[in-house]
């Protein structure tokens, strides 16, 4: 959304720039065209952040979004497990008239 704004109001300045005819004007055009020179990424910090699955033991190392899976995850299996395991589960109707219809 930014990306679209920023965009705009290059494009609405570029346009007030180019309604000039002096030679001037093609100067300063030429200056507020931005260049993206350091954002290709070359440049990383720290280790390099691997799959979860290539080094399973150390979170640390994962990548971020990776850790974010794992963790909402492990936490939602938590969560449901102990759920489950407090109420016990539900049963069905059925099966406790069957059983007790048996004995």
């Amino acid at each position: 959304m930014a990306a679209w704004a920023a965009a705009a109001r290059q494009a609405a300045s570029l346009a007030r720039i180019s309604s000039r005819t002096s030679v001037t004007s093609v100067a300063q055009s030429a200056r507020l065209i931005q260049r993206r020179g350091l954002s290709g990424g070359g440049d990383h910090h720290g280790p390099a952040k691997v799959n979860c699955w290539q080094d399973p033991m150390s979170p640390s190392k994962w990548k971020e979004e990776h850790f974010v899976i794992v963790s909402l995850s492990g936490w939602g299996l938590l969560i449901f497990g102990s759920y489950k395991f407090f109420t016990g589960g539900k049963k069905d109707k059925k099966d406790e008239i069957v059983a007790e219809a048996s004995h």
